[in-house]
């Protein structure tokens, strides 16, 4: 089967661009059909051989991919989008082809008739999650993408992607919390601070001391604080989760970093970062993103973003991972629509998940590895070469890092939160039925309590041997007949 539209264009024009999310071919149908992995084309309705051609049939039928458009539109003449925007001056892709073109090539179109048609967005909003529109009046289009054309993610509507969203996960954290009560509330926040800390230094195989574990717990604080990011204060952020002091960055980093896995040699480099040239514009953009996207589009997904983009550019040597899930908590709370104090544990979801969260980091590392040449000289010293452009670092798709990023806040409520939240209060209420029946140290009752829960209702034979001294043998029964009453 011959490609059409993206994957002609990939092909024929040699682009380094990712492939198409699902790509287009000529095939025995006798209309254009979408698969779950494809778009098959009669060869009625296929394009000529003109890449514009092809470039306008992908706008048409297989939507927006700003790495493959970028591209392409930097190898198609100025002289061939005038010709194609005189023969159709208000004609929806080409306008939307033209606008790309003058961005991404940084030229302008002259000798132009007049252009009309109504004003199209970029991103079809049944399609795409999109941000608020900046409307061009040359080509009345609207920019509606998430960033800009300097740095835009993609968001794809999917199925799973729509139930998150309309499970409304944040408006349920909300109506949870309200129901607790004071005393209950400040507990289970307090076990989530705690445990989100935990858990973000053990996705990184590392155990806090009890200074970095309070410090970082100090930064999630400080996440509502109305504070816009810049490079300075990442700077602070990133100095503030390390402890040693060679490893604390002064600006971001000046030298190419990369990820590595237990192989040796080249084969052990899982993912190299952009060149550091390219770092601080890029971080300019995501920041700009961050500072504003939370209150403009759902909060979750603006966190999903801010966290996977941030950890893509990886804009500095070291705890580049617990600043990327900091930043989820930060554009939460930045939003406004979660209460001062209010904190999701996901790092704790995230930990549980580890599976699912090192495939959602691949969807835009294993490709991207792909487009780096790296040999092996000697020890830690390699050659590394980068065979592409800086298009494949500007726009990404980041439809599964935000449905994992959703996934993680919706588990964080319904089953880390929620199931804390009964532990403590099945606690309450066995330690206060027994405590009212015998006299009990605070410590011993507190551990023969827990361990009750813990063990399934049961207080075990060696738990009832070690305390057998200082706690009445019918206590022993009394706490497993209060775990089954606040169980039942």
């Amino acid at each position: 089967m011959g490609s059409v539209g993206y994957a002609y264009l990939k092909q024929q024009l040699h682009l380094s661009a990712f492939g198409p999310e699902r790509a287009a071919a000529l095939a025995p149908v006798t209309r254009i059909t979408r698969t779950a992995d494809a778009v098959l084309v009669p060869p009625h309705a296929a394009p000529g051989s003109e890449p514009l051609e092809h470039l306008l049939f992908a706008l048409k039928h297989e939507g927006i991919d700003l790495q493959l458009l970028a591209q392409s539109l930097r190898a198609i003449p100025a002289s061939m989008m005038q010709q194609a925007v005189r023969a159709a001056p208000s004609g929806k892709y080409i306008r939307l082809a033209c606008y790309l073109w003058e961005a991404f090539n940084r030229q302008t179109l002259e000798d132009l008739p007049p252009i009309a048609g109504p004003t199209v967005p970029l991103f079809d909003t049944r399609h795409y999650i999109t941000g608020p529109g900046q409307r061009d009046s040359k080509w009345r289009v609207s920019f509606n993408g998430l960033g800009s054309l300097r740095y835009c993610t993609t968001v794809r509507r999917t199925k799973k992607l729509e139930s998150l969203l309309a499970y409304d996960i944040l408006g349920k954290a909300r109506a949870f919390l309200d129901g607790l009560g004071a005393a209950a509330t400040d507990r289970a926040l307090s076990w989530a601070y705690l445990h989100e800390t935990e858990s973000s230094f053990a996705i990184e195989r590392e155990t806090p001391s009890v200074s970095k574990a309070e410090a970082f717990v100090a930064l999630l604080r400080q996440a509502y604080q109305p504070r816009p990011l810049d490079e300075d204060y990442l700077v602070e952020l990133q100095n503030a989760v390390l402890t040693n002091p060679l490893d604390k960055a002064a600006s971001y980093r000046q030298q190419q970093n990369w990820l590595r896995g237990p192989l040796r040699g080249a084969a052990g480099i899982t993912y190299l970062p952009p060149p550091p040239a390219w770092v601080p514009e890029l971080m300019d953009e995501l920041l700009a993103f961050i500072n504003t996207a939370p209150k403009q589009i759902d909060p979750l997904v603006s966190a999903a973003v801010a966290s996977f983009g941030f950890v893509f550019i990886h804009p500095f040597m070291d705890g580049n991972g617990r600043l990327s899930r900091f930043l989820f908590h930060y554009a939460l709370c930045q939003s406004g629509a979660m209460p001062n104090g209010m904190l999701l544990p996901v790092s704790v979801a995230m930990k549980r998940n580890e599976e699912g969260y090192l495939k959602a980091l691949q969807s835009y590392s294993l490709p991207m590895r792909q487009r780096w040449d790296v040999r092996w000289i000697a020890d830690d010293e390699y050659d590394l070469r980068y065979r592409a452009d800086d298009t494949l670092c500007r726009f990404w798709d980041a439809t599964a890092c935000v449905e994992f990023g959703l996934e993680m806040a919706r588990q964080a409520l319904e089953k880390d939160l929620r199931e804390e939240t009964e532990f403590l209060a099945r606690y309450d209420r066995i330690y206060k039925a027994v405590n009212e029946r015998f006299d009990i140290r605070g410590n011993d009752l507190t551990v023969l309590v827990l361990s009750c829960l813990q063990n399934n209702g049961k207080v075990s034979n060696n738990r009832r041997r070690q305390y057998a001294a200082t706690v009445p043998e019918a206590a022993f029964d009394a706490i497993e007949e209060a775990w089954r009453d606040a169980t039942e």
